[in-house]
């Protein structure tokens, strides 16, 4: 090889070099975006602090409407269209809030209940009994489950409905019953989704996820298949262990295929202690991780 030659060689290796050490440095960068733009369990943890900072969200209280006003400026920040759906039950007003993003009609709907319960009537102290519970757990870890989803779920993942349920929280309790505002909504959707998943009290500490009985066996299925391959089959467990009246039911009365995502073994439901300090953001990131990767993966079935 001549000088000539080698001298064009050398260039031709170099530009090839720095070529190549671009493209990785590319490849970088947009793995870090992309892995920015995942679920965030602290950040959904500093929502459960800031939902049981405005107090009981208790239908017709002030920070019932407090709420629906930071959610739906949270969630029109991430760039979804948010209405608030006005109905009356048992002569209580109901506001459901729904978020949508794009023209198509949801292929899911992703429901909370955002709502507190009015009496704490399984709190140790029999004299807190008939004081309102917090709700950080019951209420407020579902709905920061499904806002930061709403902030990091791809703008074209399978279309996608979000339905912050009312009034679920205040059965056995004279002249309320459950399921208040997920009756409603089943009875004014005019668009039946494809699939539901319900998620309700998944933020406490020692987070226990088993199957619950009256969900659809095939997505269930599917869901807990998602965690076990991220390494969370120790939480989300694959074995049948309660069936539970919740938000989820009138879908599948409806023929909806719907799953309930609960930890109802967690030890502060319905008393005064259930508050964010007995939350964790490791159990809101495992449980939106698995919802993400879930939905991702539908996605990329229906292409």
């Amino acid at each position: 090889m001549n000088k000539r030659n080698k001298t064009i060689y050398l260039s031709v290796i170099g530009l090839l070099l720095i070529a190549l050490a671009g493209w990785y440095a590319r490849a970088f960068i947009l793995d870090r975006e992309r892995a920015s733009d995942k679920f965030n369990g602290q950040r959904a943890y500093a929502d459960v602090q800031t939902q049981v900072a405005f107090g009981p969200r208790i239908p017709g209280s002030g920070a019932h409407a407090k709420f629906l006003d930071w959610l739906r400026t949270e969630l029109e920040s991430a760039g979804w269209q948010a209405e608030i759906q006005q109905s009356e039950a048992m002569g209580h007003p109901i506001q459901n809030l729904v978020a949508t993003r794009g023209a198509q009609p949801p292929q899911l709907i992703l429901g909370a209940h955002y709502d507190s319960r009015l009496w704490a009537n399984r709190d140790p102290d029999p004299a807190k009994r008939q004081q309102p519970v917090p709700g950080a757990d019951d209420g407020a870890s579902g709905v920061a489950v499904l806002l930061e989803l709403a902030r990091t779920l791809p703008e074209n993942s399978i279309p996608v409905e979000m339905v912050f349920f009312d009034a679920e929280d205040n059965g056995e309790i004279p002249g309320w019953d459950w399921l208040l505002g997920s009756k409603a909504f089943v009875q004014s959707m005019t668009v039946k989704p494809k699939e539901m998943i319900l998620v309700d009290m998944v933020g406490g500490g020692n987070l226990s996820l088993p199957m619950e009985a009256s969900s659809n066996v095939a997505l269930r299925a599917s869901i807990w298949d998602t965690a076990a391959k991220l390494g969370y089959g120790k939480i989300f467990i694959p074995q049948v262990k309660y069936n539970i009246e919740d938000d989820h039911w009138p879908f599948i009365q409806a023929g909806i295929p719907a799953v309930d995502i609960i930890d109802i073994d967690y030890p502060y439901w319905h008393t005064t202690s259930d508050t964010p300090d007995h939350v964790s953001a490791q159990s809101l990131q495992i449980v939106g991780d698995v919802l993400w990767t879930w939905i991702s993966r539908q996605n990329q079935q229906s292409n």
